[in-house]
C-alpha cells in the first residue's frame, strides 16, 4: 500500500474536471492538485514555452512527494509528455489522450468534432490518432476560442457562453457532426451549455476525463500503488499564482465533493 497523493496538473482550472473523476472512481487517494493559473491559457503559446511551464509544475508535484502525476492538461500533453516521460521516468505519468478513438468507432453519421485548443489540434498526438481511427470519416476540428477564458472567468453560465459555443458548435452540427470530442479540460465545466446546443439531435458529447481516471487506476494497480481502502484521503491545492486563486482551485473542486 501506498499512502502518498496522485499529483495532477493543469494550466488553470480545467484540470478539475479530471481531478473530479478519479476521485470518484478512487476515493480513497489523497489528491495534489496544482492549477498554474499565472500563465493560464496555454493554448497559443509556443510548444517550448509550454514544455518548460510543464516541466516546472510536474517537476514541484516530485517534489511534493506525488507517487504517480495526471498531466490534466491536452496542450501540456502535446507539448512535453514524452519529454517529461523521460524526464521524470521513476514516476508513472499519465497524460490526455485525444479521445477521437471512441468518437470514430461510435459515429453513425461518419462525422466527428473536435473541440480544443490550437496547440492540441496542432500535437502529433492529435493527428496521429485522428489518421489511424478516422479512415472513411470526416473529422471537424475547432479551436474553443475564448472557452478557457470563460470558465477561468467563473462565466459559463452566461449568455457569453452560449455565444461563443454555438458559434463553434452549430457550424459542427450543420455538417453532420453526432459526435464531438471535448479536446480540452477545461470544456467540461461547460457541458450544460453544450448540452442545449445540441439537445433533440442525437449527438453525444465525448469527455474523456474518466477514462482517464480508468487509466490510473491500472497504473495504481500494476504499480503496487493504490492506498488502503481504509485511507482517509486528503486534498492539497497549489498554484504558481496568488493565494486567491489557491482558493479557487479549493472550492471549484471541494463544490464537486
Amino acid at each position: 500500500m501506498n499512502e502518498a497523493p496522485i499529483g495532477v496538473y493543469d494550466s488553470g482550472l480545467g484540470g478539475l474536471t479530471v481531478w473530479r473523476e478519479i476521485r470518484r472512481l478512487l476515493p480513497a487517494e489523497s489528491l495534489l492538485y496544482l492549477g498554474d493559473g499565472k500563465n493560464c491559457p496555454y493554448g497559443s503559446r509556443p510548444r517550448e514555452e509550454i514544455r518548460r511551464l510543464a516541466d516546472e509544475a510536474v517537476g514541484r508535484l516530485v517534489q511534493e512527494g506525488c507517487k504517480l502525476v495526471v498531466v490534466a492538461c491536452n496542450t501540456a500533453t502535446a507539448a512535453a509528455i514524452d519529454f517529461l516521460r523521460e524526464k521524470y521516468a521513476g514516476v508513472p505519468i499519465v497524460g490526455m489522450e485525444p479521445a477521437v478513438k471512441p468518437a470514430c468507432l461510435a459515429t453513425r453519421s461518419r462525422v466527428v468534432g473536435v473541440l480544443a485548443t490550437e496547440r492540441s489540434l496542432d500535437g502529433d498526438l492529435f493527428r496521429h490518432t485522428a489518421a489511424k481511427y478516422g479512415e472513411g470519416i470526416e473529422v471537424l476540428t475547432v479551436p474553443g476560442r475564448g472557452f478557457v477564458e470563460l470558465v477561468e472567468g467563473d462565466r459559463e453560465s452566461t449568455p457569453e457562453a452560449e455565444a461563443c459555443v454555438r458559434a463553434a458548435v452549430e457550424p459542427m452540427l450543420a455538417r453532420g457532426a453526432d459526435q464531438i470530442v471535448l479536446g480540452c479540460t477545461h470544456y467540461p465545466f461547460l457541458l450544460p451549455v453544450l448540452q442545449r446546443v445540441v439537445a433533440g439531435l442525437g449527438v453525444t458529447i465525448v469527455d474523456p476525463s474518466p477514462a482517464v481516471a480508468r487509466r490510473v487506476g491500472q497504473l495504481l494497480d500494476r504499480d503496487a500503488l493504490r492506498a488502503s481502502p481504509a485511507h482517509c484521503p486528503s486534498y492539497g491545492f497549489l498554484t504558481f499564482a496568488d493565494e486567491a486563486y489557491r482558493r479557487r482551485l479549493e472550492k471549484k473542486a471541494l463544490e464537486s465533493l
